[in-house]
C-alpha cells in the first residue's frame, strides 16, 4: 500500500510540472487601488492643485509635478521608470493602446485578490466581509506539493486576508492587518513588532505598509519562500480618505518598497538571477475630482441607493489594471500592446508557469498565462 501512494504522489507530482521553467521563485506584489493613470503619467494635473484633496499645493507640486509627463512619471515612480520599464515589462498605459482590467464584475478589493490569487471568477465574493474564500488561491494549491510545502507565505496590510487565502484551510503563512510577526526572531522583528503597537494607524483595519514590507523582508530572508506575495494597501485607503498628496507620497514609497526588493533579490544567494517580481493592483479608481476616491461597478452600486444615484453608471474606468513584471522568465520589451484585452484572472496562472507548473492541472477553469510577457 505505502508503494501504491508513493507511486501516485510522483504521477500527480509530474503532473504539475512543464518542461520550460527559468525562476524558481516568484515574488507577486499588489499596491491596492493605485491607478494606472499615476503608473504611466505621473501627477495628475486635476488633483494635484486641487485644495480639496491637497493640503499644501505648492509642495506636493514640488515634488511631484513635472511639465513632460516622462520626468513626471520619473519624479512619482522612478524604479518603474528607470528599471521596469527598461528591464521588464509594463502592461495597462490605455492611452498608449495597453489594456488590462478585472474580471469580476464588483471592482473591489476582495473579489479582485480572490482573482488574482486564484485565477478564477466567483461572482459569490461580492463584499469585503471577513467570509473565509471557497476557492483554492496558487498559495494553497502549491503549499499542498512536497516541493512547495511550507514554501509560500502572504503579507498584507489590510486585515482580511487570512479570509482570503483562507488561512485556516488552506496552512498557508499569512501575517496581515496588525498580527504580531513572530516567525522570524531577531532583533529588528522585535523592535519592529513593538512600533507597530506603539505607532497609530489612520484606519482601523489597514496597517502603514512599512511595517507589511519589512516583515515580509525578513521572511524572505530567513525562510526562503519560493511564492511571496506582499500586498501594500495605503494607496487605496489614502485615495478613500480624499487625501491626494498623501496617495501620491504612498505611492513613491511603494516604489521604493520595491526597489529596495529588487536589489534584496538580487543579492541574495538562491534568489539572484533565479527570481521573477511581479507588481499589480487589485482594482482602479475614478477619473475625475468627483470620483477618484471610489470604485466599484453599476452592478455593486445599484446596492445602494445614494451610491446609485450619485454614480448611475459605477465607477466609470474602476475596472481598468495594470502590470510590471521583471525577472529571468519576462521580456524585457518594455511596454506591451496586446492585441486583446488583459486579464486579471491570468495573473494566478502566469505565477504558476513561471514556477514550472501546470497551471490546468491546479484547476481546469483558471484563465490562461499572460503569455505575451513571458520568454
Amino acid at each position: 500500500m505505502k508503494k501504491i501512494i508513493l507511486a501516485t504522489a510522483v504521477v500527480a507530482a509530474s503532473l504539475l510540472s512543464i518542461s520550460c521553467k527559468a525562476a524558481d521563485n516568484v515574488v507577486l506584489v499588489t499596491l491596492d487601488g493605485l491607478r494606472w493613470q499615476e503608473v504611466f503619467s505621473g501627477a495628475d494635473e486635476n488633483l494635484i492643485d486641487n485644495t480639496d484633496f491637497v493640503a499644501d499645493t505648492d509642495e506636493l507640486k514640488a515634488l511631484f509635478w513635472r511639465d513632460d509627463q516622462a520626468q513626471r512619471t520619473q519624479a512619482l515612480m522612478p524604479f518603474f521608470s528607470e528599471t521596469l520599464a527598461k528591464q521588464g515589462v509594463l502592461i495597462g498605459d490605455r492611452t498608449q493602446g495597453s489594456f488590462m482590467s478585472v474580471s469580476n464584475p464588483w471592482y473591489f478589493s476582495y473579489p479582485g485578490y480572490s482573482e488574482i490569487l486564484t485565477g478564477v471568477v466567483d461572482e459569490n465574493i461580492d463584499s469585503n466581509d471577513k467570509v473565509p474564500n471557497p476557492n483554492k488561491t496558487i498559495l494553497e494549491s502549491l503549499n499542498s506539493q512536497p516541493e512547495f510545502k511550507g514554501k509560500t507565505a502572504l503579507f498584507g496590510s489590510w486585515d482580511v486576508f487570512p479570509y482570503i487565502v483562507n488561512r485556516e484551510r488552506s496552512g498557508v503563512f499569512v501575517n496581515a492587518g496588525f498580527e504580531t510577526f513572530d516567525a522570524v526572531k531577531s532583533k529588528e522583528v522585535t523592535l519592529l513588532n513593538q512600533m507597530q503597537s506603539e505607532i497609530p494607524s489612520p484606519w482601523h483595519n489597514v496597517r502603514l505598509d512599512s511595517f507589511t514590507y519589512r516583515f515580509a523582508k525578513q521572511y524572505l530572508l530567513n525562510k526562503q519562500p519560493r511564492l511571496l506575495v506582499i500586498s501594500l494597501g495605503e494607496t487605496d485607503d489614502f485615495a478613500h480618505n480624499g487625501k491626494y498628496d498623501a496617495y501620491l507620497k504612498s505611492a513613491k514609497q511603494s516604489d521604493a518598497f520595491i526597489r529596495d526588493l529588487w536589489q534584496t533579490i538580487q543579492q541574495t544567494p538562491g534568489y539572484k538571477d533565479n527570481t521573477t517580481l511581479i507588481i499589480t493592483t487589485d482594482h482602479g479608481r475614478g477619473s475625475h475630482a468627483d470620483d477618484w476616491q471610489h470604485h466599484s461597478s453599476k452592478r455593486a452600486l445599484a446596492r445602494s441607493e445614494q451610491g446609485k444615484q450619485r454614480f448611475p453608471n459605477g465607477i466609470v474606468g474602476s475596472e481598468h489594471i495594470w502590470l510590471a513584471a521583471i525577472g529571468p522568465d519576462i521580456k524585457a520589451t518594455g511596454l506591451i500592446k496586446p492585441s486583446n484585452e488583459l486579464k486579471q484572472a491570468q495573473v494566478a496562472a502566469t505565477v504558476l508557469n513561471i514556477l514550472g507548473v501546470n497551471s490546468q492541472q491546479v484547476n481546469p477553469k483558471m484563465a490562461a498565462p499572460i503569455k505575451e510577457i513571458l520568454k
